[in-house]
């Protein structure tokens, strides 16, 4: 899951990479589950001279949906990866195009997260970053969210104690 060793510096070490939380696959999950009882049950109720021509048609249905609903977001999750290395966060997105998005630790200006009542039960949450942009980044559905800030806080302390000269 870490980060390509080719898109590494030389003397670069990942500190800790990660997916979103799996909770973003409950929805898609649940949706297989549908479609595979819906398929199964409307294939029992198939009668008549043309059950062949049905069938293939509900079950054609049920895999072009399962594809579209439950593969697709399945393999975004799978090809997207928050990365935090001694230099840099970065994150990349996408199956057949992919993003790629950096920032160096020494341009981050603060660290904080946020998390909701769902977010709190299943342990996960956004991890906001801010750096010199208005914008920042924020990163959703980041598991472990509170030990996530807090390596990336000692790493940022870390930096700013070297600078320092300290």
């Amino acid at each position: 899951m870490a980060i390509n060793k080719k898109f590494l510096n030389e003397g670069e070490n990942v500190v800790f990479s990660t997916r979103t939380h799996v909770k973003v696959l409950a929805v898609p999950a649940l949706l297989l589950v549908v479609l595979a009882g819906g398929g199964g049950y409307l294939s029992g109720q198939v009668s008549g001279s043309h059950k062949n021509t049905l069938l293939e048609v509900i079950w054609g249905i049920a895999v072009v949906l399962a594809l579209v609903f439950c593969l697709v977001p399945f393999l975004k999750w799978l090809a997207s990866t928050y990365t935090v290395t001694d230099r840099r966060l970065t994150t990349h997105t996408g199956v057949l195009a992919r993003t790629g998005h950096d920032i160096q630790l020494a341009r981050i200006s603060d660290v904080s997260y946020e998390k909701g009542i769902v977010d709190r039960i299943l342990g996960c949450g956004t991890l906001v970053i801010k750096d010199a942009s208005e914008l920042g980044v924020r990163l959703p559905d980041v598991p472990h969210v509170e030990q996530k800030q807090k390596v990336l806080s000692g790493l940022l302390y870390q930096g700013s104690k070297s600078d320092d000269g300290s």
